[in-house]
């Protein structure tokens, strides 16, 4: 069975407390990001990255404050967590490519109403996904929520998520279909 990582917005907004929309201790699972991210190229898996991409007036910002607009410093994603072969799939109609890590921009919460991300898993033709990222209870969710939706194996990491504050998220994940892991055990899979 194809596997693919989805490595959900692991952006400088989010992960550093100089970020826009800091999440308070985020930065302590960017290395675990980053050892699951070159661990999936090692092994020729595919990384599905989202990143958001908001335009200074985004409808997003009624419920967000402002954050990782297009072209700042902020909406970069963490420098450890790149890949050295990728590709960024903006948030429109285009072709889709291939690359170890292919970058999916998105203006919602919700991945999926970005018009490309369902053409690039089925491109994959990946049938198990595992997700780590942030925010746990919001962007992952989301993200995990989909793929289990479209009736993918989901395996949520742990360790190399973060959420805004006490939740119950993980568990209803689990009771959604998804299942748990910590970054060490998948790094010490083969898989």
């Amino acid at each position: 069975m194809k596997t693919a990582f989805v490595d959900v917005d692991s952006q400088l907004d989010f992960l550093y407390p100089a970020g826009a929309l800091y999440v308070a201790g985020a930065e302590r699972i960017a290395p675990a990001i980053a050892r699951l991210n070159r661990f999936a190229a090692a092994r020729l898996i595919p990384v599905i990255s989202t990143t958001d991409a908001h335009s200074e007036n985004d409808i997003e910002f009624r419920q967000w404050p402002p954050h990782c607009i297009r072209g700042t410093w902020g909406q970069r994603k963490a420098e450890s967590t790149l890949l050295e072969n990728r590709i960024v799939i903006p948030n429109r109609e285009c072709k889709i490519e291939h690359a170890p890590q292919i970058i999916v921009e998105k203006q919602t919460v919700d991945v999926f109403q970005a018009p490309n991300l369902a053409r690039v898993i089925e491109s994959l033709a990946a049938e198990t996904f595992v997700v780590y990222g942030v925010v746990t209870e919001v962007c992952v969710m989301y993200a995990a929520c989909g793929l289990l939706q479209r009736g993918k194996s989901v395996t949520v990491v742990t360790d190399a998520v973060k959420e805004l504050g006490p939740t119950k998220t993980l568990k209803d994940l689990c009771l959604a279909g998804a299942k748990l892991s910590t970054a060490g055990e998948i790094l010490g899979l083969d898989c």
